[in-house]
């Protein structure tokens, strides 16, 4: 699940977000402007913190029960922190979004976040993805955070 979080949101989905939608949106309302750079740091520090839940899940998983209440502290903030930002974007972002975006910018939008191409390999990652989380999502186990 880790490696998922890692290689598709991190590396695909918050570029995506940051480079064109949060551009567009800074470019038609600047009062949204402080919000945005707050979304767009959050996706900056997004590594930083899959690295560390990657690290105390390998110190757990390495050195046993010791480091388990280490590895959970760190997954409940990693979960904390991304349930914090998804909600700043359904109620804030995406209802400004559908107020200030035209059609053509729906558009472009729809073919930028469907197109993933790796830039490197020429290979469409998305069907690795679909396969990838199909594998996780029974493991998955959904409470009532949101």
């Amino acid at each position: 699940m880790l490696f998922y979080i890692a290689e598709f949101p991190e590396r695909h989905h918050h570029r995506k977000e940051s480079e064109l939608l949060f551009a567009r949106l800074r470019a038609r309302t600047p009062l949204v402007r402080p919000l945005l750079d707050r979304l767009d740091d959050d996706h900056a520090r997004g590594p930083a913190r899959i690295r560390e839940l990657e690290h105390a899940l390998i110190a757990f998983e390495m050195l046993g029960e010791s480091r388990r209440a280490a590895f959970e502290a760190a997954l409940e903030r990693y979960v904390d922190f991304h349930l914090v930002h998804m909600s700043l974007e359904e109620r804030e972002v995406f209802p400004l979004a559908e107020n200030v975006l035209h059609a053509h910018d729906w558009e472009e939008l729809d073919v930028e976040f469907s197109a993933a191409i790796d830039p490197l390999t020429g290979v469409e990652p998305e069907a690795d993805f679909v396969r990838l989380f199909a594998r996780i999502r029974p493991h998955l186990r959904i409470s009532d955070r949101s």
